[in-house]
């Protein structure tokens, strides 16, 4: 081998090993504010949640599945970040009569099982760059019919949506509400006029893992009921599924 090739080796060898090495503390540190950094929806970080969700309880004793893919990409705008986060969810649900509510996801009635593509979903969270102790967000929400085998609406819907949070020592304590209104599509497919509102309770274990309370309750506006009422499915979640170490 060219001996200068040696040396830029041995260069490399010594430069390596004369880095302090992290105490298991100071790693242990490091993994644990990156998963919080990670639960915080309008974090400055480009995060990738997957979600795996089983429903149980619906009509005719049926269920259904859905993995859902939150993507998560920042940009900064002057003294604001803008927070472009999508919801892509591909379902497999038995047949049911009606609509049914999974949640963020509506689904029509079928009288067979299907499974595909639902309604991506896009919510647009202006925030500080330089947030406090309490963190906020504002900005729009958007629906696509982009939905295979009738697993979603094909009215276009668009909205606002808020969230605020806060991340005391080991929680992450927050709460999200959004409204859409169907604005576009066939005259024939159902209006949309769907509140949705989300709290999260989340406490952070040692080496990244935490555990996490995230109820979603809905309420569909456009139904024909003689009152409305709130909420119309509460969904909760308790195990969080961490694809890599940290979260």
């Amino acid at each position: 081998m060219n001996k200068k090739w040696l040396i830029l080796i041995a260069f490399a060898v010594f430069v390596c090993m004369a880095q302090p090495a992290a105490t298991q503390e100071e790693q242990a540190t490091g993994q644990e504010d990156l998963a919080k950094k990670s639960q915080n929806p309008v974090g400055n970080m480009i995060n990738v949640p997957i979600e795996y969700w089983h429903y149980d309880g619906m009509v005719n004793d049926g269920s259904a599945d859905a993995v859902i893919v939150k993507p998560v990409l920042p940009t900064r705008i002057g003294n604001s970040i803008l927070i472009n986060r999508f919801i892509i969810p591909y379902l497999g649900i038995d047949a049911h009569d009606g609509d049914e509510d999974l949640g963020d996801i509506s689904i029509p009635g079928s009288t067979s099982r299907e499974s595909g593509l639902g309604n991506i979903q896009y919510q647009g969270f202006f925030t500080p760059a330089e947030p406090g102790k309490v963190i906020w967000g504002l900005g729009p929400v958007f629906e696509f019919p982009t939905n295979t085998s009738g697993l979603g609406t094909d009215k276009w819907s668009a909205g606002a949506a808020a969230l605020v949070l806060t991340m005391p020592g080991n929680w992450v304590v927050g709460a999200l509400v959004q409204n859409m209104w169907s604005f576009a599509g066939p005259s024939d497919a159902p209006s949309v006029n769907q509140l949705l509102f989300q709290y999260f309770i989340n406490y952070n274990l040692s080496n990244g893992w935490y555990l996490t309370s995230t109820p979603i309750m809905t309420a569909d506006w456009a139904r024909q009921h003689g009152t409305k009422h709130l909420p119309h499915r509460i969904r909760s979640n308790w195990i969080h599924l961490c694809l890599w170490d940290p979260c």
